[in-house]
């Protein structure tokens, strides 16, 4: 690793990256890497914030060797399914050896152009002028709770899957969890293995289910190679490795999706990777039933009409961007609230303002937002 001597940093105007997860310190370092001044600023007191908050068992769907970011790879001693501890201790040592330049504790509100320049409103007060701003506030950002009918007055315990933990509060209780995307589907195997006395889980679209690794062939290996192919090609071979290697779940309530597993990808929904939910539907220790609908004071009246009386409520129904206050003003944003560009390409009418971290492709975020730190230092090099 280069001395600050060694490199000569662009110190007027520096480029601000907003967020210090694994995105903005990977478009960091590219930067420095080039030459300019890149200055992080973390809302929070640490790096790598959002995987803190994660529940403790998580693991990286993505393979150790495609999960490190540009100019420094994660220990072999992490085993090729890395955790949430091993990542936050990725990210920390990450920082300290490209001596990244963080500010933490500053939350930036809102971003405007002024001039050749972009304005910056921060924490306290504060006013930053930048040369360019890269925007990585993360994919998880700000828990989404849909506002069922009869929410407010339910009289059970309700609770954002970014708030669970792990199964040691639910041993012994009665649990629905909401939403069969890899986070409630792992967070149901929790549970059960945690000593949940029962594990409900709620469907609205049946979702592709994949195993991570087939003979030692990871799925994340198969989601780069398709990436480009096309889209009818890729849900018919999905489909028969979906025949060969997962079994049929009609029987327990999990049948079969019947779109395409790329199309499917293409509307912004990933796989779900198994980590033991075929075998725990498939022995009935968890069960899928229908969607949530609304409550009714200690009922969970699900879509079929059914009524139930769990313990707890686990809504494992995603995140929002919430990009509007930031930057939705600038008409960089489509109709879901998504950047309508990332990578190395700036909207048409904000050039020098980037993305990273807000698609879920299935070749794996962290390689992508790798590949897009790149591109952003060289567009901003260009610049």
């Amino acid at each position: 690793m280069p001395d600050e001597k060694d490199i000569a940093l662009t110190n007027d105007r520096p480029v601000y990256v907003i967020g210090g997860g694994p995105g903005g310190l990977a478009a960091a370092a590219a930067l420095r890497e080039r030459g300019v001044r890149a200055v992080v600023l973390e809302k929070s007191e640490s790096v790598g914030a959002s995987w803190r908050r994660h529940y403790d068992r998580l693991h990286l769907h993505t393979t150790r060797r495609l999960s490190g970011l540009p100019g420094l790879a994660m220990p072999r001693s992490f085993g090729r399914w890395v955790s949430r501890d091993n990542v936050i201790r990725y990210l920390e040592k990450y920082a300290e050896f490209h001596e990244l330049e963080i500010v933490t504790g500053v939350e930036v509100s809102r971003i405007e152009q002024s001039g050749a320049d972009w304005l910056l409103h921060a924490t306290g007060g504060r006013q930053l002028t930048g040369r360019a701003v890269v925007v990585a506030t993360g994919y998880n950002h700000t828990p989404r709770l849909p506002d069922w009918p009869g929410r407010e007055a339910y009289t059970g315990e309700l609770l954002h899957a970014g708030e669970y933990r792990n199964a040691a509060p639910y041993a012994g209780k009665d649990v629905l969890v909401v939403g069969v995307g890899n986070t409630g589907a792992e967070i149901a195997v929790d549970l059960v293995e945690g000593g949940a006395t029962r594990v409900r889980i709620a469907v609205r679209t049946i979702p592709h289910i994949v195993r991570r690794s087939t003979a030692g062939w990871p799925a994340q290996r198969t989601g780069i190679l398709v990436r480009r192919l096309p889209v009818r090609a890729v849900d018919r071979a999905g489909e028969i490795m979906c025949r060969i290697a997962v079994p049929d779940l009609a029987e327990q309530g999990l049948p079969r999706p019947d779109t395409g597993l790329y199309s499917r990808v293409k509307q912004g929904a990933i796989p779900v990777q198994d980590v033991g939910l075929i075998d725990a539907v498939r022995t009935g220790k968890v069960e899928p039933v229908a969607a949530l609908d609304s409550f009714d004071a200690d009922k969970a009246v699900l879509a079929d009409g059914t009524r139930i009386s769990p313990d707890t409520v686990i809504a494992a129904t995603g995140y929002r961007r919430a990009l509007e206050g930031l930057v939705g003003h600038l008409g960089v944003l489509d109709e879901r609230g998504r950047p309508v560009v990332h990578g190395g390409r700036s909207p048409g009418a904000a050039p020098g303002l980037y993305f990273t971290g807000f698609t879920n492709p299935i070749s794996g975020m962290f390689r992508e937002m790798g590949l897009d730190a790149r591109r952003i230092a060289r567009a901003v090099a260009r610049g």
